[in-house]
């Protein structure tokens, strides 16, 4: 199993000004943990894409592309792409720049996003919200496919005998396709034969297994390989030393920014109870010692019938970057030798 880290990039915009750090400082600081990812034997870093205040990752290819330049292994993907928002000629583009640069070492996760700031900034409509993506991935899968498009669609204008650059190193570029809890957005990455990115930030882990097996089937009802019908699983989540520690630092920065988004949402207010369950046997968060959340990681691929990929998501907690860099190390050292038993 490919176990790795998800940023999006936080400027640490606590309503606590006192935590908030300069935004260029914040950068080299994400830098600084992917290249210790890198450094610890972790498989995949990928950055998200989000437009907000708090997050510094509207231009996630840049970060990538920055991260290329100081690693040597680790895969750098997109975690997600908002594609519903964006040109897929120049998402395309932006990522095979991103593979030659970084030998091979690029990907991207496509999705529809949880967030809606995209829209209204880039002269959307959110009622197409559905057939927005459907038609960006289309063109995004023609373009990896052929070096000379001919397409044409609703949103965008059409291409006629248009070839594309650069093409990436690798053939066929990967692209997973991230989804949250819509059985369509399942069934539709079985069909495409495309990997899967399960975003599980709630609730218990094993509930999306007929999910899953939707996907599955319809992947092979397409006639795809088993193979090529890979599940991963991007789960919040943080490693200490012990699992008392890891509760008692993840806990407030998590509550503090799970509240702040519920308000925008309307949902109550996160308590501690409330985190305590999601992080105990059966729940989503990955919260913990390095041999629990091993364990955990190995029940929730069995429960899912198998994943090829684990990634967390750690810097959504206003957890110093001190701190964070051992976590990494924790997950690369100790978490990832259990799980792959070695």
């Amino acid at each position: 199993m490919e176990i790795g880290i998800d940023s999006f990039a936080s400027a640490m915009t606590s309503e606590d000004a006192a935590k908030t750090i300069n935004r260029a400082d914040a950068i080299a600081q994400l830098l600084e943990r992917i290249k210790h990812a890198d450094e610890c034997g972790l498989d995949v870093f990928g950055i998200g894409e989000h437009h907000r205040k708090e997050f510094l990752d509207s231009a996630p290819t840049m970060i990538l592309a920055a991260a290329a330049a100081i690693t040597k292994r680790i895969i750098l993907t997109s975690a997600v792409t908002v594609l519903s928002a964006a040109d897929p000629v120049r998402v395309f583009q932006n990522f095979a720049t991103l593979d030659l640069i970084s030998g091979g070492r690029a990907e991207m996760v496509v999705g529809r996003g949880s967030f809606t700031e995209a829209f209204p900034l880039f002269g959307l409509n959110l009622q197409d919200y559905d057939a927005l993506f459907a038609e960006k991935l289309e063109l995004l899968l023609n373009i990896r496919d052929n070096e000379v498009v001919n397409w044409s669609g609703k949103f965008r204008p059409a291409l006629k005998n248009q070839s594309i650059y650069p093409r990436p190193l690798q053939d066929p570029f990967p692209v997973w396709l991230g989804v949250g809890g819509t059985p369509e957005s399942f069934v539709r990455a079985g069909v495409l034969g495309l990997p899967l990115m399960v975003a599980v930030i709630g609730g218990e882990t094993h509930r999306f297994r007929p999910l899953v097996d939707l996907y599955r089937e319809a992947g092979r009802r397409a006639g795809h390989s088993p193979d090529k019908l890979k599940v991963g699983l991007h789960s919040l989540g943080y490693v200490a030393d012990t699992t008392e520690q890891a509760m008692d630092e993840y806990y407030p920065g998590y509550a503090e920014t799970f509240t702040r988004i519920g308000r925008e949402r309307g949902w109550p207010p996160v308590t501690r109870p409330q985190f305590n369950a999601q992080t105990g046997t059966t729940g989503a968060l990955l919260v913990g010692g390095p041999e629990e959340i091993a364990e955990k990681i190995i029940r929730h691929s069995e429960a899912l019938g198998g994943i090829s990929r684990l990634t967390f998501q750690m810097d959504n907690a206003d957890i110093p970057h001190e701190i964070l860099l051992h976590a990494i190390e924790l997950i690369g050292k100790r978490v990832a030798p259990i799980v792959n038993g070695k």
